[in-house]
C-alpha cells in the first residue's frame, strides 16, 4: 500500500479512507497534497477491492482551508500560477476531486470542522457530505482582495444560486453552521463531533455492501443528469442502464427479494 506524505491512507471492509493530514496548516493543501490526492483518486478507479471512499481531515479544527498561502501565487511578475495569459490560468485545485480524476466511486465527506475556499473543489465532488455539529462552511476570498470564481461555480452544484451568493460576497464575515448547510441541502447528516466517523462508516459500510456495478451505474447516471438538460439525460439513459447491467448482480438479488427476508431500515 502507498505511503503519502500529507495524506494518511487506509482501507478496510470495501472502504478507502482517505485524511487530509497537514493539521498544522489546517489541512490546506500545497502542490504535494495536491497531486497525492489526484493520485489516489486515479489509483482507485482500478482498486476493485474498494467500493467506496471516505475523505475526511486530521483533528477536529479544519477539514480543508483551502490553499496553502504559502503556495507561490506568481512565478513571475505579472504573472498568475504560470502565465500571464488570463486564458491560460492554471487552476491550483483542478486536481483535488475525484470526478476531475475520473472515479465514479461513491466518495464520502466527513467534514470536521472548517472548510473553506478551495475546500470546495473537493466538496463539490463528493456524492455524500456528513458533518460534525461544529463543522462551518465558508469562502474569504473577497475578504481578502481575490475573486471568488472555480469555487462557487462548483458549488452550484450542491447549494442553492442565493446560498452560494451570499457565501462568497460575505466573505470571512460569515459561516454557515452545519445545522444552517444540512438545512440547504449542502450536508446530509449532522452529528456530534465524536460520533462523526462512527457515523461515516455506518453509512459507507451500507453503500459499499450492495453490489457495485449498479451503485456506480446509479452515481454515473446521477451525475450525468445534473450536469445536462432533462432531455439529454434521458436520451442518455438507455446507454448507461445497458453498461450497469451485472445479471449476476441482477440475480442474486431477485433470489434476496424472494426470500421474503427483508432489511430493517434506519430512520434518519
Amino acid at each position: 500500500m502507498a505511503t503519502y506524505a500529507t495524506l494518511d491512507y487506509d482501507e478496510r471492509d470495501h472502504v478507502a479512507w482517505i485524511t487530509l493530514n497537514r493539521p498544522e496548516a489546517h489541512n490546506a493543501f500545497d502542490q504535494a497534497m495536491r497531486d497525492e490526492l489526484h493520485s489516489v483518486w486515479r489509483s482507485l478507479r482500478t482498486n476493485d477491492d474498494v467500493r467506496v471512499a471516505v475523505l475526511t481531515g486530521a483533528g477536529d479544527k479544519a477539514f480543508c482551508v483551502g490553499i496553502d498561502r504559502d503556495e507561490p501565487f506568481t512565478a513571475e511578475e505579472g504573472q498568475v500560477f504560470g502565465t500571464s495569459n488570463p486564458f491560460m490560468y492554471d487552476d491550483p485545485g483542478a486536481d483535488l476531486g475525484p470526478k476531475q480524476a475520473g472515479l465514479w466511486k461513491p466518495v464520502v465527506a466527513a467534514v470536521n470542522g472548517m472548510a473553506c475556499g478551495g475546500a470546495f473543489y473537493m466538496l463539490s465532488e463528493a456524492d455524500v457530505i456528513i458533518a460534525a455539529d461544529h463543522a462551518t462552511f465558508f469562502d474569504p476570498h473577497v475578504t481578502y482582495g481575490m475573486a471568488a470564481v472555480y469555487e462557487p461555480m462548483q458549488m452550484l452544484q450542491r447549494m442553492p444560486l442565493g446560498e452560494v451568493l451570499r457565501m462568497s460576497l460575505a466573505g470571512s464575515h460569515e459561516r454557515i453552521s452545519a445545522t444552517t448547510a444540512a438545512r440547504i441541502g449542502l450536508v446530509s447528516e449532522v452529528v456530534p463531533a465524536a460520533e462523526l466517523l462512527d457515523a461515516t462508516a455506518r453509512f459507507a459500510s451500507v453503500v459499499a455492501s450492495q453490489p457495485p456495478l449498479a451503485v456506480q451505474t446509479t452515481l454515473r447516471a446521477i451525475w450525468a443528469a445534473n450536469d445536462l438538460s432533462r432531455e439529454q439525460a434521458i436520451s442518455m439513459a438507455p446507454a448507461i442502464l445497458a453498461h450497469g447491467m451485472d445479471p449476476e448482480a441482477m440475480a442474486e438479488g431477485s433470489r434476496a427479494f424472494s426470500s421474503g427476508e427483508r432489511i430493517e431500515p434506519r430512520l434518519r
